[in-house]
Formats: structure tokens, C-alpha cells, sequence
């Protein structure tokens, strides 16, 4: 058993103590065998439980999974204090630091009195200091790991910014169309998904599009997609449950007419 003294409450210095002790000499076994890679999908479902209980507006769960997150940041860190690389308190100090440089409206004599220019100097600040000397390295920078459609909204976001972008929304459509008729001529052609313009590019090319029209309109392409699923989720229950047969049974033509059904009930 690991020397450890059991509070009332806990505070800051007690849940960094807690992640050393585990990893430590004497502590759990399974907590000493991780690395940043065997739980680096446990920091996603965290996150995205967290996101869950905000949208929920849930404060009990919010409180739960933001500690989760909290807890994953500190076990990573706590790796790294073993390689000797960095602390957790290099890591507060480090986005302490962010934020005083990048609010220099509020810790400095800079003048932003809307979001939208504290959002303009937040981004000059965050080039300069990534040492991004143009959009591509911007662009480049956009972490590859993100939710494909939040990515590409967020390269879509930063072209614009340098002037690169269609004239409006209904101006994208267009080219919107065009990848629809590309995607159509890639199925019909037979050809292997992972061709040159095959199935698999013409339809990258196609959500690119979408998203970067969502970015146009100020709609989230991952929040409309979210809204997309549970609407379809809806109606396949009406059409299960108004279904006498097996769906394999139904014919194409069939199945339309069970969700145009589906559809009209909903509305």
C-alpha cells in the first residue's frame, strides 16, 4: 500500500500526487503499463463524453467528465515528468503564458473592442508564434486527427481569410454540383474505388465541398451531420414499425414509399 493520506477534499496538489502514486512503485499495474498511445482514444471518448453532458446541460456529468479530461491531461504529463522531458506544471505554465500573449487587449495597451477583432488579433498572434509564414503553413497546422468535416471546415475557414473563397454560398453550390456529377461518372464507370478519380476521391471531393458551403453559412458540418443521423434514426423506426414484412422483402420502390410515409407523419 503506497503512503497516501485519505481528506475531506481533495485539491490540486493531492490529484497530481494521485497520478504519480499510481504510476509509481507499489500502484497499479495497469496504470504503469500505459503510454500516450495505448490511451490516446481514451482522451477522445472522454471529450466527446464530456461534449455529450453540455449538450445535455447536464451539471452533475459536466462536472464528472471535464475531471476525466482533467485527468487525462495531468496522466499524460505525468509520462513525460518520468522521461524528464516536462511537468504538469510546465504545462500550466506554458498555456498560462498563451493566454496572456494572445489577450494583449486585456494584459497589454492593444484595442479590441468586438469578438471579431479579438478574434483577428488571436490569429495573427497564433501565426506568429507557430512560426506560420502563410496560409498553407496555417492550413498544414490544422491537426490531421480531427473529425474529417470539422478539418475541412477549418481549411475552408482559413482559405477565406486569404481572400480564397467563392463569392457566396449559392456560388460553392455550383461547384457542389459539379462533384455530384464527377461522383456519378466514377460509379459509372465501374472502375476500383481508389482509382484516380475513382469512388473514393470524387467523394472526399464532394463532402469537401459540403463542409466548406456549412463554413460559408456559418453551420457546423459535424453538428448538421449529428442532425442528419438522428433524423434518419427517427424515421427508420416509423418505417420498421409500419413495415408487415421483412424490409429485405420490400422492393426499392416500396421502401420509397414507407419513408415518404415515415416523412409526411413527422412533418
Amino acid at each position: 500500500m503506497v503512503d497516501f493520506q485519505r481528506k475531506s477534499r481533495y485539491g490540486w496538489e493531492d490529484f497530481v500526487e494521485v497520478t504519480r502514486l499510481l504510476r509509481g512503485p507499489g500502484g497499479c499495474p495497469w496504470d504503469a503499463e500505459q503510454t500516450h498511445q495505448s490511451i490516446r482514444r481514451n482522451f477522445l471518448e472522454e471529450t466527446y463524453e464530456a461534449l455529450d453532458a453540455i449538450d445535455r446541460d447536464d451539471p452533475d456529468a459536466m462536472c464528472e467528465e471535464l475531471g476525466d479530461i482533467l485527468m487525462q491531461a495531468v496522466f499524460h504529463a505525468q509520462m513525460e515528468t518520468e522521461r524528464g522531458r516536462f511537468t504538469i506544471a510546465d504545462v500550466v505554465d506554458g498555456v498560462t503564458r498563451k493566454l496572456v500573449y494572445r489577450h494583449p487587449h486585456v494584459f497589454g495597451d492593444v484595442q479590441a473592442d468586438t469578438s471579431e477583432e479579438v478574434l483577428v488579433n488571436w490569429e495573427a498572434l497564433k501565426r506568429t508564434e507557430k512560426g506560420q509564414r502563410s496560409t498553407a503553413d496555417a492550413i498544414e497546422a490544422v491537426p490531421h486527427t480531427l473529425p474529417a468535416l470539422w478539418r475541412a471546415e477549418k481549411i475552408g475557414a482559413k482559405t477565406a481569410k486569404a481572400g480564397f473563397d467563392w463569392d457566396s454560398a449559392l456560388s460553392a453550390l455550383g461547384k457542389l454540383e459539379e462533384e455530384v456529377r464527377e461522383l456519378r461518372a466514377a460509379l459509372e464507370s465501374g472502375g476500383a474505388p481508389e482509382d484516380p478519380h475513382g469512388v473514393r476521391e470524387e467523394l472526399g471531393d464532394l463532402l469537401f465541398i459540403t463542409a466548406k458551403i456549412g463554413q460559408m453559412t456559418q453551420v457546423d458540418p459535424e453538428d448538421a451531420l449529428h442532425r442528419a443521423c438522428d433524423k434518419f434514426d427517427s424515421r427508420f423506426r416509423a418505417v420498421e414499425k409500419a413495415a408487415d414484412k421483412p424490409l429485405s422483402a420490400y422492393a426499392e420502390a416500396e421502401l420509397v414509399e414507407l419513408w415518404k410515409q415515415a416523412k409526411n407523419e413527422e412533418s
